[in-house]
């Protein structure tokens, strides 16, 4: 089963619960087979920070009703995996043009794949991202990058704002 198969089966009870599913990744480490879900409030991920992330405890309801969902569905009952439910994190990593609109406003890394101004890392806050591209505001200047040259990509928390009072 492909991981858009697993997303299409997953889905509904990530919603149901109040979330967004964030990614969803099946593959082998260690040996071992290990379904990834990554959810957040869907709140947050319109850009709604008051609430916080997802909690344990609504991690834990989640990855139950999944665990039933799949086995409910014969999910790859003859050859065992491990089902991991998880939150993106503060630094989360942005792969889908969805991921980049619903980031904008803040921090990010971008490794592009061919240098672009001279540089591969590139790191500033994510003005805008449309269907082709982003735009990261850095010191030198607006850069548009789009999404067929980046490499990888994340949300960079700053940490030392977190705890000021300034």
């Amino acid at each position: 089963m492909r991981e858009k198969e697993v997303g299409d089966l997953v889905r509904p009870v990530v919603e149901a619960a109040g979330l967004e599913l964030w990614e969803v990744s099946f593959g082998r480490e260690g040996g071992r087979r290990i379904l990834r879900v990554m959810v957040d409030r869907a709140e947050r991920a319109r850009g709604d920070e008051k609430d916080g992330g997802v909690d344990l405890d609504t991690i834990a309801a989640t990855s139950q009703r999944l665990s039933r969902r799949l086995d409910l569905q014969g999910f790859e009952q003859d050859r065992p995996y491990e089902l991991e439910v998880s939150s993106p994190g503060l630094e989360r990593a942005l792969r889908e043009p969805r991921h980049f609109e619903r980031s904008v406003g803040q921090q990010v890394k971008v490794k592009t794949v061919d240098p672009v101004d001279g540089r591969r890392v590139h790191e500033g806050a994510l003005v805008s991202a449309d269907a082709e591209a982003i735009v990261i505001a850095s010191e030198g200047g607006e850069l548009r990058v789009p999404y067929d040259g980046i490499a990888s990509a994340r949300t960079v928390f700053e940490w030392k704002k977190a705890g000021s009072r300034t």
